[in-house]
Order: structure tokens, then sequence, then C-alpha cells
């Protein structure tokens, strides 16, 4: 039964998954309780990266604007999923999160096993969360009209050369001690960038994305490599891919204002090289001035962002369907007036029809 959840506006669904030896596991889905009366016929599904939650209501509205109806699925021992008995974010096998996704898919109405329906489906993924549904629709071919990744983990900060260095360690450690100690420092540099506590406009919910980072497990470090790998040797995603990632990265040894500006979190060039190796129809846009996770990026930046995807949604989904009638000249300045300068004005005089 959906329920009022903590983001105003918004409503939550429990996804009872089967038990794991940790006990009782669930996902949640999280949608806008009344997301307006345009429709795309297109439904997205939104995974968040590590050390995160869906708290970001101006990224549902951007695609609400487009007729886009959104969802976030909060995977398990996540965010609203977690459970004081489990080890935050853990799982050895990022394959296992295929049950979270296709319970997710059920309940939004893309179940394989029903009838297919008129509406198509989008899937968009932040850093991790980008890595789990590149990897997930490689392996579901034509489930989706479109992916959108944003800054997506598809390659380790040390790039190939380090991961061959790192991944006989991670693999022993993960043997004998699963969820065992990683060494692990976070200074809490990128939550400065984008928490309304210190240099950013964000509030978020410090329980479930902490200031300072969550420690890795052995095992969930040995599953992304093998993700990583895997994205190196090359994915077959029959969909279009859109890939959003800073123009730059910062090492995060020390605070700067140039952290206001730039990835802290994952190398974008070696991401980037990456990008070929997810399938036949790729676009990559890099946006200067970008944070890690390019939604929460200043207002400036967002602009660019919000026309970007738009572009390529309207190019490769069909934003098209998407119609309001001519205004009249008085109605016309009527929703000028209405619109201002908020963050989706252009879009609102996008969809309008030249005069």
């Amino acid at each position: 039964m959906w329920t009022p959840d903590v983001l105003a506006g918004f409503e939550q669904l429990t996804l009872d998954l089967r038990a794991d030896d940790e006990g009782d596991v669930v996902a949640t889905l999280v949608r806008r309780i009344d997301p307006g009366p345009v429709d795309a016929g297109v439904d997205l599904l939104y995974v968040h990266g590590w050390n995160d939650y869906f708290f970001q209501a101006h990224l549902a509205g951007f695609w609400e604007e487009l007729g886009v109806r959104f969802h976030a699925l909060e995977l398990r021992k996540y965010g609203r999923s977690i459970r004081e008995w489990q080890t935050p974010n853990y799982v050895a096998d990022l394959g296992t999160y295929d049950e979270d996704i296709a319970a997710a898919l059920a309940e939004i109405g893309h179940d394989p096993a029903a009838p297919r329906g008129q509406r198509r489906l989008m899937l968009m993924g932040h850093s991790t969360g980008g890595l789990i549904l590149s990897l997930w629709a490689s392996r579901h071919p034509d489930r989706a009209a479109g992916v959108v990744l944003n800054a997506p983990w598809l390659e380790l900060q040390t790039r190939e050369a380090g991961r061959r260095v790192l991944e006989p360690g991670v693999r022993a450690a993960a043997a004998i001690n699963p969820r065992g100690p990683v060494v692990y420092y976070d200074r809490g540099l990128y939550s400065r960038a984008i928490s309304a506590e210190f240099d950013g406009e964000w509030t978020y919910d410090t329980v479930w994305r902490s200031d300072a980072g969550r420690r890795p497990t052995p095992a969930w470090m040995a599953a992304i490599l093998r993700g990583h790998d895997q994205v190196a040797h090359g994915l077959a995603i029959t969909a279009p891919v859109l890939v959003l990632l800073s123009a730059r990265s910062v090492l995060p040894t020390r605070w700067t204002d140039e952290m206001l500006r730039a990835d802290t979190v994952l190398d974008v060039t070696g991401v980037a090289r990456r990008v070929p190796n997810l399938g036949p129809v790729t676009t990559l846009v890099r946006l200067d001035g970008a944070l890690h996770d390019v939604t929460l990026s200043a207002a400036p930046v967002r602009e660019v962002l919000w026309r970007e995807t738009a572009r390529w949604f309207r190019g490769y989904v069909g934003g098209e369907v998407v119609r309001r009638p001519v205004p009249s000249t008085a109605a016309d300045d009527a929703v000028a007036a209405r619109v201002g300068t908020g963050p989706f004005t252009w879009w609102r005089r996008l969809r309008r029809p030249p005069g």
C-alpha cells in the first residue's frame, strides 16, 4: 500500500524481497502523489548512487515537465529501505539488484511476463546506480527505450591499471571476511559542496546520506570491480544512452572553491573513455562547472543540463507527444507572468508551439 513519503508531495511503497543471510529485505519505490496532467506515455525508473538515497525532488519535476512519470527506486539496505540489523548498502553481487528492479518495474506496469502496453520505459542512474543499471540494461535488451546515466561509475578512479593491482587483494579479503573493513578515507569535501549546512544548497537526511561517507566492504568492492571489468570488455545496451559528466575532476585532498565546480568523486576522463563501450548509440554531454551529481550543480549548470537532456529525450525517446494548445496573445502573456524565470522556464516556453 502506498503511504505518504518523508519528501513532501511524494508517496512510497515497500517492496518485499527474498530474505538473505541478514533476514528480511525490502526495496522502496517513491513517486509524486500528483505528477500533473501532461503525459508523454513514458515511465522512468531512477536509481541512486552509493551512500545516497532519493531526495532530488527537482529532478522528478524536470521529468514531469516533459510528461514522464518519475519513479525512484531505493535499493535494499539504502535510505528508506535500510533496517537497523543490516549492513548498510551491502551486496556481494550487483546482479542481486535484479530482484529490486524487477519488483519496481512490475509495480509500475513493466513486468516482462505481462502483455506489453503502449507505455515506454526509461532508466536513469547516478554513480553506482548508473553502473548497476548499465549492467542490467545490457542483460535485458530491448526492455528500455532510453538510458540516462548521471556521472555513472563505469571505471575505478585509478583506471584499469589500478583495478588490476587491487583486484587480487580485494577478492581475497572478500572470500575471508566479506563484510570486513576496507581502507577508506572520506574528508566530507563532496558533502561540503552540496549540503546547505556548508557551501551547497541542498538539504538531506544525514542518516541516509552520511556527510562522512560510508565504509565499503570487501565483497561489495569486489562486485564493483567485476562490474567495471564487464564495462571494459563492452556491454550491449540496445537503447540509446545519454551520459552526463562534469567537464573535470578535482582530487578531494583539501578544500578549495574549485570543488563547487567539479567532480570530486570520479575520474571523469576515465569514465568518459568507457562511454563507447556501453552500446552502439551513446551520447556524452560534458557540463562545465558540474558536481559529481550533476543535478545538484549550481543553477546555471542545471539549466544547461535540463536543456541538453530534453533535447536528447525528444530526439531518441519521443517527447513529441507532449503538446499544449497555442494560446492567444492575452493567454500567452498570462503564461509568461505565471512562469516567470523559474528553473524550467525554457522548457515551458519551448513546449508552446510557435504562433
